[in-house]
């Protein structure tokens, strides 16, 4: 076969995912909107920290994340049968450079993305919990501590029914599942919207010379020194969770191998994902700052998603308006954390399978439902879920999971350069120019500074090192598994990539 130019054309060759493509790049688009909304959590944790000087940091990382997903976007396109998400288009990149190593760079990539995206379930529901327990008024001063984190026993008992109430539309299927994303995403992004631009609604609220030169809380610039370590120091270690937010929309390519036309789907759902993430990341920082003021933002109560967004809602809308607007704010964030664990339950799972099509995890989970969904896969998630949701605190679960996550992209990127590099005649149906190559692996490069370097520094100076530590834990346990696997194929006499899809 020729291109146009006369060239032969490459075939690239892969293990299919095989699930059904009941959906398109709208589909896509909304339930990766999960990452989006995973700045509820991250926004008021950053700026009682860094203040106005958030936003500049904030919109260089969200930036990487456009990339990301442009990146992607090709890679998903030219591989529309892989499913899981970014993880799955290592092992094509690497197999033909290096056959031995490939499958452990496929395992363990998909590895870390699960252990990374996974979390994003309870860590949601904790967060809904809060506005529930302050909407009802319920008792959080009873719980337990179960690591270092206090946890009230309303919030475990509503973070544990959310999940098993979410199972049942990820059960059903990409085309139930991404009905229900639609009507909860629309929602969503309402109070996103809102707090974005908030203080349009209400000019006189907005104080616009309180992100002139974006000073940190104390009126100090951008370069001082912050709680005593060096500015650099700080930035490095808190770039590593915010990653895990700011690069979370990447989550819409989980879905475009259930895409009914991939090559066109993936590019649109990417690089809409990618500008309204940009939108959300950048302007609702500015909203804060410029809405409550350092003042307001340096008090260590608002590091409370719930006490942050109900304080701004009623600077915008003061009075009889404000009352009902805490309350429709509230609702509306609720919605928004449920879409996201919801995408957490269904988009994480399909890398499992796809790991265990390729050979490198037990065939227990190559398992299908009748709906076409990785049905043993995703019970997997909720129990795990279940089980992190002990840990109690957005931060303390963006430590732990975020060793996962974003180690995960770094092969990816790597193999992105590769691909261009070695199969540069692959029919890719969404070409970026060809310097991206090089972007790639500079960001390949910026991700594992952060993740090695921030990581550790973050680990420490954020008082987060027991969860750091289980993150690592957690991305070791990729082995057992793989050993499990291979003593499978042993028993079975059979290569581990013949492995077959088995249907009830």
């Amino acid at each position: 076969m020729s291109n146009s130019g006369g060239e032969a054309l490459d075939v690239l060759e892969y293990e299919q995912g095989n699930l059904q493509t009941g959906t398109n790049w709208w589909g896509a688009f909304v339930i990766g909107l999960a990452g989006t909304i995973l700045v509820t959590g991250a926004a008021p944790a950053f700026l009682t920290v860094f203040g106005a000087s958030y936003i500049p940091f904030i919109t260089f990382f969200t930036l990487t994340g456009v990339v990301l997903c442009l990146l992607l976007a090709e890679l998903s396109a030219m591989m529309p049968g892989r499913t899981g998400g970014s993880p799955s288009y290592a092992y094509p990149a690497y197999k033909d450079r290096w056959p031995r190593l490939a499958p452990h760079v496929n395992g363990v990539t998909a590895w870390m993305y699960w252990v990374g995206w996974m979390p994003v379930a309870p860590l949601n529901m904790i967060l809904a919990s809060f506005y529930i327990t302050h909407l009802f008024g319920l008792d959080t001063t009873s719980g337990i501590t179960p690591i270092s984190t206090f946890i009230p026993w309303w919030t475990l008992a509503i973070t544990a029914v959310g999940l098993l109430i979410l199972s049942v539309p990820a059960y059903l299927g990409i085309r139930f599942g991404t009905s229900m994303a639609t009507i909860l995403a629309v929602l969503s992004m309402i109070p996103l919207t809102f707090l974005s631009i908030g203080f349009i609604f209400n000019p006189d609220a907005a104080n616009w010379s309180e992100i002139a030169g974006f000073p940190q809380l104390d009126g100090s610039s951008f370069f001082s020194d912050i709680n005593g370590y060096p500015a650099w120091v700080m930035y490095v270690a808190y770039a590593f969770p915010l990653l895990w937010t700011v690069i979370a929309y990447e989550a819409a390519a989980c879905y475009i191998g259930e895409c009914k036309h991939p090559g066109r789907d993936a590019k649109i759902a990417m690089t809409l994902e990618g500008g309204y993430g940009v939108f959300v990341y950048t302007m609702l920082p500015i909203s804060f700052v410029v809405v409550l003021g350092v003042q307001a933002i340096s008090d260590p109560a608002l590091v409370d998603p719930k006490t942050m967004f109900v304080t701004f809602a009623s600077n915008i809308f003061p009075g009889v308006a404000g009352a009902v607007m805490e309350w429709l704010m509230a609702i509306m964030l609720i919605i928004a954390l449920v879409l996201s664990a919801l995408n957490s339950l269904m988009g994480c799972s399909r890398s499992l399978y796809q790991m265990s099509l390729d050979g490198q995890f037990p065939r227990f989970y190559q398992h299908l439902n009748k709906n076409h969904v990785p049905d043993r896969a995703m019970m997997t998630n909720v129990g795990a879920s279940l089980l992190i949701a002990f840990m109690g605190g957005a931060i303390e679960i963006y430590s732990f999971s975020n060793v996962g996550y974003l180690g995960s992209f770094v092969p990816v990127l790597i193999g992105y350069y590769l691909l261009r590099k070695d199969r540069p005649n692959v029919h890719r149906p969404f070409r970026l120019p060809e310097y991206f190559k090089y972007i790639a692996l500079a960001l390949a490069a910026l991700y594992f500074f952060v993740w090695l370097v921030g990581g550790v520094i973050y680990s420490y100076i954020g008082g987060q090192a027991i969860y750091y530590f289980l993150g690592i834990a957690a991305t070791f346990m990729y082995l057992p598994l793989y050993w499990y696997r291979q003593w499978e194929d042993r028993r079975a006499g059979s290569p581990a990539m013949a492995a077959s899809t088995s249907r009830n």
